[in-house]
């Protein structure tokens, strides 16, 4: 992968925010599902095995060197409260990463790696960088044997790139109505433009600072950062009923996105990180979108909830071919699953659309918790045999 961005002072921290016993609860449930014994992805991957053990003082990888090939990854946090992710990087770019990993909670990551010194990085501990050394020859990927897996990365290219181009034009109506001040058009348009971001999320947060400067929420802004993005206007609109003062932030938006398109334009993707991501895209749901922190302003966490699940799906149809040969049963499991939980999300749809395609969903403030835990089972049925596939496709 070609270098993107520098790295990044600080990456976005996603679910730090959770409040109240029921935000505990998922995203306690949500984890442990993924990462339970005899579930994990990978287990089922053959090759190196290296350990990110999490603390204050920072996240050296156990072995520090490793053969070329397949290569799984187990993010451990040994007790500290302040130092919840590690990452994998690549000349800037973020290849493999386990985010909200909180005491006492461990995940899981696989990636196919060639020869080279890699970057492990885990934001807030005293030493957060620390380096990965992969020997040997790089040989061939699945994906160079395995028609199904090049048939998969090219089309998941296609649809990331897809969906960017439809979230430009998407963003700019949003910003257009931004700063002509129409609060009313920029809120109907503001769950439809975030659609396309959300669906493909994870690969916005592997270009560095990016996905900060487009999403990132209140509670994770750091003192003295310039808040921008989405969720900046989105409280405009929401709290103060204005756009005030919004016309540079609607500017920048859209030059973040401009920059994000041109960035995936160039962006190839090993079958490993379409598994990854799909994970990630659980992780969001269960620790941002069933809680309601992720929109906290205009409750339109369902819409993100969708686009979360969607893009996840989308992955794992691409990958589906391939896992029927290696997995007939799980590849079942998981189609049955994801049908599941669109189900489970159909009855809080309006009937109306906010695009071709998206759903405009109830506001989510009308959703008791009750019902939340009856989405939060849904994903958490769906996250644990969904984390074994990046070990199968490695």
């Amino acid at each position: 992968m070609s270098p993107v961005s520098p790295l990044p002072v600080r990456p976005r921290r996603r679910g730090t925010a959770v409040v109240g016993a029921l935000a505990v609860a998922v995203v306690t449930a949500g984890l442990m599902a993924a990462c339970s014994s005899g579930g994990s992805g990978d287990q089922a991957a053959e090759g190196a095995k290296v350990s990110l053990p999490l603390s204050d003082a920072g996240c050296a990888p156990e072995p520090a060197s490793v053969p070329a090939g397949p290569v799984s990854f187990t993010v451990t946090n040994n007790g500290t409260a302040k130092v919840t992710e590690g990452e994998i990087q690549k000349d800037s770019r973020i290849l493999g990463e386990k985010e909200n990993i909180t005491e006492g909670i461990s995940g899981d990551f696989s990636l196919r790696l060639d020869p080279g010194t890699y970057t492990v990085y885990c934001p807030g501990a005293a030493q957060d960088t620390a380096q990965l050394t992969v020997t040997g020859a790089g040989g061939q990927s699945q994906a160079a044997t395995d028609a199904s897996l090049a048939t998969a990365t090219t089309g998941y290219k296609q649809y990331v790139n897809g969906e960017v181009a439809a979230l430009v034009p998407a963003t700019k109506q949003f910003t257009d109505a931004v700063r002509a001040n129409d609060v009313a058009r920029a809120q109907q348009l503001f769950a439809p433009a975030r659609y396309h971001y959300e669906t493909i999320e994870p690969v916005a947060e592997s270009f560095g600072d990016l996905d900060p400067a487009i999403d990132l929420r209140e509670p994770d802004v750091e003192p003295g950062q310039d808040w921008t993005g989405f969720h900046r206007i989105e409280k405009s609109l929401w709290v103060d009923k204005n756009t005030t003062g919004m016309a540079p932030y609607a500017d920048k938006l859209d030059a973040d996105i401009a920059q994000l398109q041109k960035l995936v334009g160039t962006a190839e993707y090993q079958p490993a990180q379409l598994a990854n991501g799909a994970s990630e895209l659980l992780t969001e749901v269960s620790t941002s979108k069933v809680t309601g922190e992720e929109d906290a302003f205009s409750h339109t966490d369902l819409s993100d909830f969708d686009a979360n699940i969607a893009g996840a799906q989308e992955a794992f149809e691409l990958l589906k071919p391939s896992l029927q040969t290696k997995d007939p049963a799980l590849a079942t499991q998981l189609q049955a699953r994801f049908t599941g939980i669109t189900d489970e999300l159909q009855p809080f749809r309006t009937g109306a659309e906010a695009a071709p395609g998206i759903a405009v969903y109830v506001d989510y403030s009308t959703v008791n918790e009750a019902q939340r835990r009856v989405l939060a089972d849904r994903v958490n049925a769906l996250a644990e045999p969904l984390s074994q596939v990046s070990g199968k496709v490695a």
